[in-house]
């Protein structure tokens, strides 16, 4: 079983959409995974970078990497609170969810008043994504949200399930194993 984390503070830097939406617009013309948006996600603050910098790897195609990718991605087009970029954040659900899971997600979104995949209102300062492993036919990772900074922190662990060609069919606060 492979096993990688990715951590990442959700802060902005210039020319980052840019970035996200050249890498979401390759990725799904070529029908590969968007590595920029992880790589691009998981960088320190400047402060913090000098001392210990971080490195980010992914290999195409695996569960692990695609979550890391989507959610990465997903949270820097939410995470702008003066000009989030909701076109861009509907296009990765395009790209990523299954239309079924879509379809589904909207239901529980207007059922509950929050987005459905992060589960909250706001965006989270942090996330962690490992792999659980495989589950039927699909394979399931952990994403870990923490919301909040300080002494005032909320996690939120989230179940996504992804079938056997790599696209979300759940995501939920429970395993599916």
């Amino acid at each position: 079983m492979n096993t990688m984390n990715t951590t990442s503070p959700a802060h902005r830097r210039p020319g980052r959409r840019a970035a996200v939406a050249a890498g979401l617009v390759l990725a799904v013309g070529l029908g590969v995974s968007t590595q920029v948006s992880a790589q691009a996600s998981t960088q320190a603050p400047a402060a913090v970078s000098a001392a210990a910098p971080q490195a980010v790897s992914g290999i195409a195609g695996q569960a692990v990497t695609r979550v890391a990718d989507f959610y990465g991605a997903y949270i820097d087009a939410k995470g702008d609170y003066t000009d989030p970029d909701g076109a861009l954040s509907t296009a990765l659900r395009q790209h990523y969810l299954t239309p079924a899971f879509a379809q589904q997600l909207t239901v529980w979104e207007t059922n509950n008043g929050v987005d459905g995949i992060l589960r909250a209102q706001n965006v989270p300062a942090r996330w962690t994504v490992s792999d659980n492993g495989t589950v039927g036919n699909g394979h399931e990772v952990v994403v870990t949200l923490t919301f909040g900074s300080g002494g005032t922190t909320q996690k939120t662990k989230l179940f996504v399930l992804l079938e056997r060609y790599n696209r979300i069919v759940a995501i939920d606060t429970t395993s599916a194993r």
